[in-house]
């Protein structure tokens, strides 16, 4: 990544965590917050308190008070696509939070090719078949997650929204902000 490329992403960026095998995109080009939520099948309550309490927040664009519009990436539609299928199958927000972070440090570079496993408390990475066996050779019950899969569940779910480039969503909140002050 480059350096203005770094500088357009803000602070916070999932980029560590998906990095190769993904959709290269404009980093001004994102999804507002609804297709986003609408994408990963939760709620804009549950996006709106993944943001605020920095669990995933939006790369193109964060909030900026009222009437701002979020513009999340690709990347990030995966990240909080991934946390729904962890929660869908019981691990706790505390345990999701460390296993996003473990991620993101571990710099994972080819998404389609690990596989996120858990026991219901621990949440496990798996890169290689012999890794998954010998999780499932302790006799524990444990549920896979193919991030690969869930990547193209992603894109399919994205191909039929509109991208909103960051400076017609500028555009969209100046003219909402001029027809209040009328």
């Amino acid at each position: 990544m480059s350096a203005s490329e770094s500088d357009n992403m803000g602070t916070y960026s999932q980029d560590m965590l998906f990095t190769d095998g993904l959709p290269s995109a404009d980093p001004k080009v994102g999804y507002r917050g609804t297709s986003a939520a609408t994408a990963c099948g939760i709620s804009y309550r549950q996006l709106d308190y993944w943001d605020r309490t920095g669990l995933v927040q939006p790369s193109v664009r964060g909030a900026a008070g009222s009437g701002s519009q979020r513009l999340y990436a690709f990347r990030d539609i995966l990240v909080l696509k991934l946390v729904k299928r962890l929660l869908d199958t019981g691990v706790s927000l505390q345990q999701i939070r460390i296993a996003v972070d473990q991620l993101r440090a571990a710099g994972i570079n080819d998404l389609a090719t690990i596989t996120l496993m858990s026991d219901g408390a621990r949440v496990y990475l798996c890169t290689t078949q012999d890794e998954v066996l010998d999780l499932l050779g302790r006799g524990q019950g444990v549920f896979g997650i193919a991030v690969g899969r869930v990547l193209r569940e992603v894109e399919a779910s994205l191909i039929h929204m509109k991208e909103n480039h960051i400076d017609d969503v500028d555009e969209l909140a100046a003219r909402r902000s001029t027809r209040k002050a009328v």
